[in-house]
């Protein structure tokens, strides 16, 4: 599974988690329970999704650096055909 994958799932998951927790809460608004959900979840994801953040941040960092050579690589392949014409 690719890492931005499952780091997403794990943001949403710990969303629902959290959610869940709140739910059975009374006195307080379903919309609030939500904001504070969303919140929480943030600040945990920190903390509980390191790992799989890493990773993700990996695969970007590959990909960005894949397409910078690539982007080299063709600039030079054009400037090249330039130079022989």
């Amino acid at each position: 599974m690719s890492p931005a994958v499952k780091y997403t799932l794990g943001r949403v998951g710990l969303f629902v988690v959290v959610a869940l927790v709140l739910w059975p809460v009374p006195d307080i608004d379903l919309l609030v329970k939500l904001m504070v959900a969303i919140i929480a979840s943030f600040g945990l994801q920190f903390v509980l999704l390191r790992k799989w953040r890493m990773e993700m941040i990996g695969q970007v960092d590959q990909a960005v650096t894949r397409r910078k050579a690539d982007k080299a690589k063709l600039r030079s392949a054009l400037a090249g055909d330039d130079e022989d014409d």
